[in-house]
């Protein structure tokens, strides 16, 4: 439909609730679907629009490969930890060391001076495997960095921000231009504070809502910024000093790094040798139990 210049918008199911019970029919048909639709695109200008998938879909898809290689290779590592310490309790290594492919070229080199029991040999096969997929994630995040640098360098000054976590970004804000301000940004990714306030107690808790991957990629920003950025250093002092409590200041100084990010991918999104670049829809990779499926409208058939 898109292709073909239709428009198409995106419908929360929740909003087509009150078109259900204000209709004069009952039950669940797709022409009661579609009406139900309909009427709460109509009731709700301004719906968040889908487009075709550009550069930021392709950085989302070998992120999210990468960290399942990633998590693929903990299990494995932990199962070869476990058949370590049975075979010889001195050829467990360091931790975290087994991400190391010097690490895992000494340790197979031992293993094969070993007698080859079953557990020997499985053990490793098992330190192969991990060698595989350590250089395929370096592979992939060589491939990320690349990508980056030509899709957002920006974002790679702004410090605490690395190829990994700017990638994280592109990939979940899916196109700058979906948010008109950085409020909307903020709230799109959790970290803009819910206020709480009753009487005279004025104060703001911690928003569960929102993105979660674009919530953790801020807060990754934020913690490497609060302990070597003198800036962030001094904004945290500055809010405890106001009577924040540290995570409330936390919670802060990622508000203003969204700010700082819309503002990164703006001026990107804006210049004037850049290619027209295109958004990506707003539903994630994978669907989850408690995430509903959006409906797409067509605004010709409205």
């Amino acid at each position: 439909m898109i292709g073909r210049g239709e428009s198409v918008v995106r419908v929360p199911p929740k909003l087509m609730a009150g078109a259900r019970r204000a209709a004069r029919s009952w039950g669940k048909s797709d022409p009661i679907d579609a009406l139900a639709v309909a009427r709460a695109a109509i009731r709700e200008p301004g719906l968040p629009a889908a487009e075709l998938a550009g550069a930021e879909r392709e950085l989302r898809l070998l992120v999210d490969h990468r960290e399942d290689l990633v998590c693929e290779r903990t299990r494995i590592q932990n199962r070869l930890r476990w058949h370590l310490h049975e075979i010889d309790p001195e050829l467990e290594p360091a931790r975290r060391s087994l991400g190391s492919l010097k690490v895992l070229d000494s340790l197979g080199r031992r293993l094969a001076r070993r007698q080859q029991s079953v557990q020997v040999r499985i053990a490793r096969e098992l330190v192969a495997r991990c060698r595989e997929l350590t250089r395929q994630a370096d592979q992939l995040e060589r491939e990320i960095e690349t990508l980056v640098r030509r899709e957002a360098p920006q974002l790679l000054a702004l410090p605490g921000c690395g190829a990994l976590t700017a990638a994280k970004l592109v990939g979940e804000i899916a196109g700058i231009e979906r948010f008109r301000t950085d409020a909307q940004l903020a709230m799109h990714a959790g970290v803009a504070p819910l206020d709480v306030s009753s009487g005279r107690q004025q104060r703001h808790r911690l928003n569960r809502a929102g993105n979660r991957q674009l919530n953790r990629a801020l807060h990754t920003i934020a913690i490497v910024q609060k302990r070597v950025y003198a800036p962030a250093k001094a904004y945290i002092a500055r809010r405890q000093a106001d009577g924040k409590t540290n995570k409330e200041a936390l919670r802060a100084l990622k508000r203003q790094l969204a700010r700082r990010v819309f503002n990164i991918l703006n001026l990107i999104a804006d210049r004037p040798n850049n290619p027209q670049r295109i958004q990506i829809s707003t539903a994630p990779a994978v669907p989850c139990l408690t995430w509903e499926q959006p409906m797409w409208l067509s605004r010709k058939a409205v």
